[in-house]
């Protein structure tokens, strides 16, 4: 699977990479839990398995202070981080009897300094745990830290989906979706104590993607684990939403038309100017594109220059580019999941082949909503989806629906044990997020306020943030655009400080930065300046974030 996907999509590795998130900081407020004077001594650690697991090996390994090096994991390259402390490297494998499963929990402690907090760091597309990124800056940070690899790989091999006789791998599916998440909290917590001769005052998750839907499943169904979950841009609806992000390219195929990314570019351009106002600021932030009315019929007939070529929008890349913002449906009409939405980048679903030597392109499809539905629903690695049609399309949604909901689908509203817990749960997530359509998070949000008594109500433990204008995964990411989301969740745990905004800098649509307070949902961003010394009725991007106000939106 993994070297069809390397040949397939060649081209299409730098997307690959933006869509695999890695923490690179973690937050460091002043206040909270003095730092521990720790043990020199990393030895294996003697521990309880979890119910149901068996512990199979324990290994610990010293590192000194200096650099940590992050191996190649594909796509990613090498990484590094530097001016890590000196920490101890315990390694626990489990096993469920019966299951053939190897899952290893990897807990990182710091010798000196230890903040007395855990922070556990999530995955990203198909791989389970972090690689030394997030684990290495939590220990900069003065945390311990823990991650699992689930027993599964890495970010799109999934070569353990099925078991020899082509049937899916029940036991690592179990533990990828939520199972391997827990016992990791459990070890962690174990080992800490164990190692620091006392508990850790506080836990926390961080994650993002696949991490962010780790985070949502451990409220919904091991609500005790943890004190804050930061689960940013969550793929949670996971059964739907898989399935959902392979449809611009079913459109390309089907509709037998491939935009190049020029083109794809000239359409979200100009949907960007049209809707950045509403918001009362002209700063390149789209603030809501579920609400723009942008119509992509209006720019054919355009003409754009692409690699030296001119080339000339057409109708069928406008019903192209109106098929993909809009979202899968049936063929019937019937709406079954939101759209890219307006301001993403489309060329990340919607990529295609570089031509061929007659000039012909095809469809480049995602590897991770490709795999799931080659792997998982088809149970053929090798399926060819360019061959799934509209009528296709919609029996493999309800099919994923049906076979993995309850499995993996991380989508049940009923938090109340989170609550009554004490947890808090944070999340923020990009309005421009080309790999998981933003409107699924609100949508889960929605839910939760139906079933447990209103906004106000999930507010007191739950809050949701929308970033506009920001990529899958792209706050925190080396972009330049930045938001200390964990240092806020620290202090609406520790310090019952709730976040009514979170501070942010982001990056528009021409690169420049911006800053802004991220609103908590459902409040929207509306431009006054009546507080930023403009005095103008329209802002430009060098409007400050005190002309911005939080309010709710009209239709609300």
């Amino acid at each position: 699977m993994k070297r069809r996907l390397l040949a397939a999509l060649a081209t299409g590795v730098p997307l690959i990479t933006a869509a695999v998130y890695l923490p690179t900081a973690s937050a460091q407020p002043s206040r909270g839990p003095a730092s521990v004077s720790t043990p020199v001594t990393c030895s294996p650690q003697s521990v309880q398995a979890p119910a149901g697991t068996k512990v199979e090996k324990t290994t610990a390994v010293r590192h000194e202070a200096g650099t940590v090096d992050v191996p190649e994991v594909w796509p990613l390259p090498a990484d590094h981080v530097d001016d890590v402390p000196a920490f101890c490297d315990v390694t626990i494998t489990l096993t469920h009897p019966g299951a053939g499963d190897h899952a290893k929990v990897r807990v990182w402690l710091p010798l000196r300094g230890w903040n007395g907090r855990l922070q556990t760091i999530g995955g990203s597309a198909y791989a389970a745990g972090d690689y030394g990124k997030g684990l290495a800056n939590a220990v900069k940070n003065g945390y311990a830290a823990a991650t699992t690899d689930a027993g599964v790989s890495t970010y799109v091999d999934t070569s353990w989906a099925l078991n020899s006789d082509g049937q899916v791998n029940a036991a690592l599916l179990k533990n990828f979706a939520s199972r391997s998440e827990h016992e990791a909290a459990v070890i962690a917590k174990e080992v800490i104590g164990s190692f620091y001769g006392r508990p850790a005052s506080y836990a926390y998750f961080n994650g993002c993607s696949t991490g962010g839907r780790q985070g949502y499943a451990e409220a919904q169904r091991h609500p005790d684990d943890y004190d804050g979950i930061l689960a940013n841009a969550p793929a949670v609806n996971w059964d739907e939403f898989e399935v959902a992000t392979l449809w611009p390219q079913v459109v390309m195929n089907q509709e037998k038309t491939y935009p190049t990314p020029c083109e794809l570019d000239a359409f979200t351009n100009a949907a960007v100017k049209t809707c950045d106002p509403l918001d009362g600021a002209e700063d390149g932030l789209v603030d809501a594109p579920e609400r723009c009315g942008f119509d992509p019929r209006s720019l054919i007939g355009t003409k754009v220059l692409c690699a030296g070529r001119e080339l000339t929008i057409t109708a069928a890349d406008a019903v192209v580019v109106h098929k993909i913002w809009d979202g899968p449906r049936t063929p019937s009409g019937k709406k079954l999941w939101s759209g890219v939405p307006v301001g993403a980048a489309l060329s990340g679903l919607a990529g295609t082949t570089p031509p061929d030597a007659d000039g012909n392109v095809k469809g480049a499809p995602f590897p991770v909503p490709a795999a799931w539905i080659a792997t998982w629903l088809k149970k053929q690695p090798s399926f060819d989806v360019s061959s799934i049609t509209y009528s296709q399309f919609t029996q493999l949604f309800k099919q994923s629906e049906a076979e993995y909901d309850r499995v993996i689908g991380t989508d049940d509203p009923d938090l109340t044990a989170f609550r009554d817990s004490g947890g808090k749960l944070l999340t923020w997530h990009g309005q421009a997020d080309e790999y998981i359509p933003t409107q699924g998070t609100v949508e889960y949000r929605k839910q939760v306020e139906r079933t447990m008594g209103g906004a106000k109500k999930v507010d007191d433990f739950y809050r949701l943030f929308l970033a506009p204008g920001t990529p899958h995964c792209g706050l925190n990411n080396g972009s330049g655009a930045t938001v200390d989301d964990l240092g806020a969740l620290r202090n609406w745990v520790e310090h019952g400080k709730v976040p009514r905004t979170l501070p942010a800098t982001l990056r528009n649509a021409s690169g420049e930065q911006i800053t802004r307070n991220l609103c908590s949902y459902p409040q929207v961003s509306r431009y006054d300046g009546l507080d930023d010394g403009q005095g103008a009725t329209t802002a430009t991007a060098t409007a400050t974030a005190a002309g911005f106000r939080c309010a709710l939106p009209t239709h609300h």
